[in-house]
């Protein structure tokens, strides 16, 4: 990033900085194909288990996404998250990704109160540029993504 939300280097919870292309190509699999699916860098470690016929350790929080590999159109993940902080950490950005909406609530980490929300149509808005949480329009989507975004990332998975 060079700029962009007056920022630079990838170190915001923007598309932009939070965004990467995952390319796998598996033997045996077909490739050569663009899959919708929400992906996150913490699937990758029982994904590469699973697909090395190692077990998943329990303690991991990723998900597995091997399955999509053979259906990249199956129900997957509703959300991916991050989480980057502000002022020198004293504030945690806890983003959710969801197939249309970038939601981002900024906590107080000694309190957790709620400091700011941000949110991002990507229908409208692809490069977030307009902060659409306040907007009337938006109401009921931001109480569903914030009631999701406190659910975590479980209540996410395909299946739960």
């Amino acid at each position: 990033k060079l700029g962009e939300h007056d920022s630079w280097c990838k170190h915001t919870n923007f598309e932009i900085d939070a965004h990467a292309p995952l390319l796998i190509r598996v033997p045996g699999k077909p490739g050569g194909r663009r899959m919708p699916a929400l992906v996150e860098f913490v699937d990758m470690y029982p994904t590469l288990a699973d697909l090395c016929g190692l077990p998943i350790p329990e303690h991991c929080e990723g998900t597995n996404f091997a399955p999509l590999l053979d259906d990249p159109a199956r129900p997957w993940k509703s959300a991916a998250f991050s989480q980057y902080p502000r002022r020198n950490a004293e504030v945690m950005g806890y983003t959710m990704r969801t197939d249309r909406y970038r939601y981002t609530e900024w906590w107080q980490r000694e309190t957790g109160d709620v400091l700011a929300r941000e949110l991002y149509d990507h229908k409208r808005d692809p490069q977030e540029n307009v902060n659409a949480v306040a907007r009337p329009e938006y109401a009921e989507a931001v109480v569903q993504l914030a009631k999701q975004l406190r659910q975590g990332w479980r209540a996410a998975v395909p299946g739960r």
